[in-house]
């Protein structure tokens, strides 16, 4: 169902309050030429209603040579505010970013964190964003499950497809979204609803497949045959099955880049309002397609960059790969079993 423009404006007014903004803060809207102008009409009277100080931070189309396709996460390095120090420090300048364009993954977001501006990426669909409004509660749910993860040494994944997967934890920390920017320095999405690590460097190994069903995203299709990847020493070392494995050995190996085999964030979904079934029913061009990355119960496991976190590896690749009917460990202690939230009682949707 269509969402209105006063309807978006008031979803925006409640996420921006969860947000902590009223009159005493600046709120600063990143767009580009290709951001949604509902949208961005939609976030900028909201903080207005609020009080706050508000301003909108324009950047020039840009367009990498080796990315293929419009997908925003399908390509990661270099952006429009790369060495633009005149607009990073106009963002700078703000208490909270509402993010428009999709700087993610890119060092410049990471600097403008490190100075406590807060940032809010929106830039699904109005219809996306109303289905999966943040509340309270979604944030109770992640901040729980993530109690568990900081805490946990290892993760083992299984399935009845074939999967076979684990990793040692601790070398990097825990990150989770919930929909909101609530306190200094914090990133988050609306919308979402899951948390994620990164496996110790050359400790990820054993088998994923991918069964028929699971998403590959960037190119938001649903695997109709089984697709298993191989994993050694944190790197995937072959991909196998039929035209959907090819496909995929194909676009990996385009980018000329031994880095985009690594095995990135693992993590799970805990948002029961995202849907398995929703990209079928989008454009490919709608979004991120988020239903995918937070539906709840999902194992999500992404390839390519570790550099948000401190890591070395660097490549303009990303893949987000979300498999159903896993079984996911936590030091040997079920967390998610069959593709259901099961551990701690407080991540289980209610």
């Amino acid at each position: 169902m269509a969402v209105s423009d006063g309807e978006l404006t008031q979803m925006f007014e409640h996420v921006l309050k969860l947000s902590k903004v009223d009159a005493t803060q600046s709120v600063a809207i990143l767009k580009a030429h290709y951001s949604n102008p509902r949208t961005v009409r939609a976030a900028m009277e909201a903080a207005q209603r609020l009080g706050a100080k508000t301003y909108a931070v324009e950047l020039p189309a840009f367009n990498a040579q080796v990315a293929m396709g419009n997908d925003m996460t399908a390509y990661c390095g270099d952006t429009a505010l790369t060495g633009n120090l005149a607009a990073q420090r106009a963002l700078e300048a703000a208490d909270l970013i509402i993010d428009t364009m999709m700087l993610l993954h890119s060092p410049e977001q990471e600097q403008i964190l490190k100075t406590g501006t807060r940032m809010l990426l929106a830039v699904e669909p109005p219809e996306v964003l109303a289905r999966m409004l943040p509340n309270e509660a979604d944030k109770a749910r992640v901040m729980a499950a993530e109690a568990v993860l900081k805490q946990a040494r290892s993760m083992t994944v299984r399935s009845r497809a074939g999967t076979d997967f684990r990793a040692a934890l601790g070398q990097y920390p825990a990150v989770t979204e919930y929909g909101y920017a609530d306190a200094p320095g914090r990133w988050d999405h609306w919308p979402s609803g899951f948390l994620f690590t990164w496996p110790n460097e050359e400790t990820a190994e054993g088998t994923l497949v991918l069964d028929v069903g699971d998403i590959m995203l960037p190119f938001k299709t649903y695997c109709r045959e089984r697709v298993t990847l191989e994993i050694e020493k944190g790197f995937i070392t072959r991909i196998h099955g039929g035209f959907e494995a090819e496909y995929l050995r194909d676009y990996m190996k385009y980018f000329n880049d031994p880095e985009v085999y690594g095995i990135s964030h693992i993590g799970w979904g805990l948002q029961p309002r995202a849907q398995w079934t929703a990209m079928g029913l989008h454009d490919k061009n709608d979004g991120m397609c988020m239903d995918a990355r937070a539906f709840y119960g999902n194992f999500l496991f992404s390839t390519g960059p570790n550099t948000e976190v401190g890591g070395k590896r660097k490549t303009p690749c990303h893949m987000d790969i979300p498999l159903r009917n896993c079984d996911v460990y936590l030091d040997d202690k079920a967390v998610v079993l069959a593709g259901d939230v099961v551990a701690p009682a407080a991540s289980i949707a209610r």
